[in-house]
């Protein structure tokens, strides 16, 4: 289920996003590489580099804002919950599963519900304005990527600056003068990206490894299984492939196939 949310703040997020990465690879292609490296290879390993890592985040980005993060199906007939209503109580099975008074319908555990996406969500970690979508059970494997190469690019981008005023030529005062001011934004712009995006993956990888998201965390919520192996853990998330295939954004197909669990929304 690829929708995308007319969010406001998500959208306004997304553009942000775009917007800084493409002016990173405007101001190395336009203002470091070719003042000081087009005359070596060099020069053109780092654009063809730099132009890769753009090209998974963008990936990566894309699928984590378009994928399903694991919306629960609204059932294909209504059910009656005015007792639950005239209790005001939640009800829970043996199995685990709850009712969400929102939606009216049964989740599965581990499921929540979104106010922005207005739907509950398996295994939700918390809804992100960056991709302006929830982060949950099929989707978090994508915004991790994403994550990774947005702190990949901004070290990429300081060691260009670095690298380019080292080799700098000599050039008129002026040309001089811009490319200083666009060094310096773009040295702000890859330190406040890099540690934002360092602090959400820590929270991310912490999440993961003991197995309880960021909700309930704070609803006091979990762990809800019996302890398992860190690798364990983070197959659930990355999937069963190598795991030098794990920051690989163009696999085809969800992370996890949805547990017979879902066969109670067929009763």
């Amino acid at each position: 289920m690829a929708v995308f949310r007319l969010d406001p703040c998500g959208i306004i997020c997304i553009f942000i996003t775009y917007l800084a990465v493409f002016y990173a690879d405007y101001v190395i292609v336009r203002h470091l590489v070719i003042p000081s490296l087009t005359e070596t290879l060099w020069g053109a390993f780092c654009v063809i580099t730099f132009n890769t890592i753009v090209l998974l985040l963008t990936v990566s980005h894309l699928r984590a804002v378009l994928s399903d993060p694991g919306i629960v199906p609204i059932p294909k007939t209504s059910m009656d919950f005015s007792d639950i209503h005239s209790e005001n109580s939640k009800r829970k099975t043996n199995d685990g599963w709850t009712v969400c008074m929102k939606c009216e319908t049964y989740r599965p555990p581990r499921a929540h519900h979104c106010r922005i996406c207005r739907r509950c969500v398996r295994r939700m970690d918390h809804h992100c304005p960056w991709i302006n979508n929830c982060v949950g059970e099929f989707n978090q494997k994508f915004f991790i990527q994403f994550l990774f190469y947005v702190g990949l690019a901004s070290a990429f981008a300081i060691t260009m600056v670095i690298v380019s005023w080292m080799m700098e030529p000599k050039a008129h005062k002026e040309v001089k003068h811009i490319k200083l001011v666009h060094s310096v934004v773009l040295v702000i712009e890859s330190i406040l990206f890099g540690l934002f995006v360092i602090a959400i993956g820590c929270d991310q990888m912490s999440a993961i490894l003991n197995d309880e998201t960021a909700v309930e965390h704070v609803k006091k919520e979990g762990p809800h299984r019996v302890k398992k192996s860190r690798y364990h853990l983070l197959q659930e998330v990355f999937g069963r492939d190598h795991p030098l295939l794990w920051l690989w954004p163009f696999q085809i197909g969800r992370q996890r196939a949805p547990p017979a669990e879902s066969t109670l929304y067929n009763v």
